[in-house]
């Protein structure tokens, strides 16, 4: 699979800060993926159908990244051929206080799809570590003294290996979890923010925050990095992929996606002899009804 290059799967550390941002060092060309990811496209489609009826495994992609990095442009456009019936998108804002009230996988798990579709996490639980630890929100949390008086590097390396563990039981329990992070530079991150601004169709994107996490982009990277190497395992690793080419980005999407899709071997289910025979009597009568004519439909007399 052409994006297994960028695969983290904690076997050895990695730094995201050294991984390429585009294409550059792959030698590719743009129109011809754009062809191969409109094909993907279509082969996705296809494929999902077969997924949703098979219903043995489910999938959960999960998508984080800095803002502007162009995850809800990845979504609408790499899902769009695809059935809705089978596919879920859920994008993760702040908690709210009833979430609050709750641990914070919570809510993650209240979005775990049925076996047989795909769950796409617009941010994720991994924003109540990488999140949480840069803006300093622990010290606000409403939970006990023997939980929140942990040392900062004590309760968020918990939270990494609580994650680990939830989802490895995910996967225990039938579930492929698809982890990717779009890697943008700074650079690229500024030209998108000031689109925002420039554009009148996306003024309704800007949010006057945008600078200010701008601001904290190399404490986000930095804090990425960390997470990103401790939660990267064999069964659920991480994807680090180039972001500032957004066609090239999407390809390497589907084609994550569409190797997932086909190592859990997605099958029609196959009927019971009992039922095959139910459907060979169906179709009979059916195609009976096809070759005897209606009778003519009596008309209605006028009154008077």
């Amino acid at each position: 699979m052409k994006a297994d290059k960028y695969a983290v799967t904690g076997e050895k550390k990695v730094d995201i800060r050294k991984l390429p941002v585009n294409s550059k060092n792959d030698n590719v060309d743009k129109e011809e993926i754009i062809r191969k990811y409109e094909e993907n496209k279509a082969e996705l489609a296809l494929l999902q159908d077969k997924f949703y009826a098979d219903g043995r495994e489910g999938i959960i992609l999960v998508i984080q990244a800095l803002d502007a990095s162009g995850k809800d442009s990845a979504i609408k456009n790499i899902f769009s051929g695809i059935n809705p019936q089978g596919v879920r998108v859920h994008s993760f804002k702040s908690p709210t206080p009833t979430e609050l009230s709750h641990d914070y996988l919570w809510r993650i798990h209240q979005n775990v799809p049925e076996r047989g579709e795909i769950a796409v996490f617009n941010r994720s639980h991994y924003e109540d570590i990488v999140t949480v630890q840069v803006e300093g929100i622990k010290p606000h949390y409403h939970m006990s003294d023997r939980v929140i008086g942990k040392k900062d590097s004590t309760f968020f390396d918990e939270r990494c290996r609580q994650v680990n563990d939830f989802e490895q039981y995910l996967f225990e329990n039938s579930y492929r979890i698809i982890k990717i992070f779009l890697h943008i530079s700074k650079e690229e991150q500024t030209t998108q923010l000031l689109e925002r601004i420039e554009i009148p169709e996306k003024n309704w994107k800007f949010r006057s925050d945008d600078l200010k996490v701008r601001d904290k982009f190399d404490a986000y990277l930095d804090c990425f990095n960390d997470v990103i190497n401790k939660t990267s395992t064999k069964n659920c690793p991480w994807y680090v992929l180039p972001g500032d080419q957004r066609w090239y980005t999407r390809y390497l999407m589907t084609e994550i996606l569409l190797d997932t899709m086909k190592s859990c071997d997605p099958q029609y289910p196959v009927l019971p002899d009992e039922e095959k025979a139910k459907l060979e009597e169906s179709g009979r009568i059916l195609r009976a009804a096809l070759e005897q004519p209606e009778p003519p439909k009596k008309s209605k007399k006028k009154k008077g």
